[in-house]
């Protein structure tokens, strides 16, 4: 791990960043869009993990039993992610040449241990009839919102992988983040008592106020 004793370089005024191989490439290329996005999803699920401490923080004593132990497995996932999607984000930063043995990426392993969570999560909640509206508490809202950005990410790598080596564990593996992200805003929501916000396909504009 490189020592960072400088933030700033003024090597990116002229519009290119650099590859872990030393590449210089456009900002807007689409290679950078994809690592970029998976930075914004990390930030939205960190936004999540700081809701979830001060959720639990202002919540009674007595009220903070099946939520906090929720919240602390809930949590436990979202730390494991935020550094598989690192993982990622390193991954699309590296071209396929210039990977080295060790390299940390994300595996069909990950995909699998997803799927996992998203049973486990599951088991306490009631299964879907209707369509749900993102909200709820503050760590639901935001893990719904990672949920989009999720989703944006993988947009972005299907088109990259149209012209550039993507490896197909790390597509797999962001599809399934975006469904245990959906099921993880449910569970949350569940354990901190907040309802579930139904889609109302016949939806008519509050009455005007006297």
């Amino acid at each position: 791990m490189p020592k960072l004793t400088r933030i700033y370089t003024r090597t990116g005024d002229d519009g290119t960043t650099g590859l872990v191989g030393g590449q210089r490439i456009k900002k807007n290329a689409l290679r950078i869009e994809a690592y970029g996005t998976v930075d914004e999803l990390s930030s939205v699920i960190g936004l999540a993990r700081t809701a979830l401490t001060d959720v639990l923080r202002t919540r009674p004593v007595q009220d903070i039993g099946r939520a906090h132990d929720t919240a602390r497995e809930l949590d436990e996932w979202l730390a494991w992610t935020q550094d598989a999607l690192f993982n990622l984000g390193s991954d699309l930063a590296t071209l396929p040449k210039d990977r080295w043995e060790g390299m940390p990426l994300v595996s069909a392993g990950d995909a699998t241990a997803l799927e996992r969570a998203i049973d486990r999560a599951q088991q306490d909640l009631e299964p879907l009839a209707n369509f749900i509206l993102p909200g709820g508490s503050y760590p639901g809202a935001f893990l719904h919102q990672a949920r989009t950005v999720c989703r944006r990410a993988e947009r972005l790598l299907i088109a990259l992988a149209e012209s550039e080596p993507i490896t197909p564990d790390a597509v797999r593996y962001v599809n399934r983040l975006s469904d245990a992200l959906f099921v993880w805003s449910r569970w949350i929501n569940h354990a901190l008592e907040q309802p579930e916000h139904l889609w109302n396909a016949r939806t008519q504009p509050p009455a005007p106020s006297t």
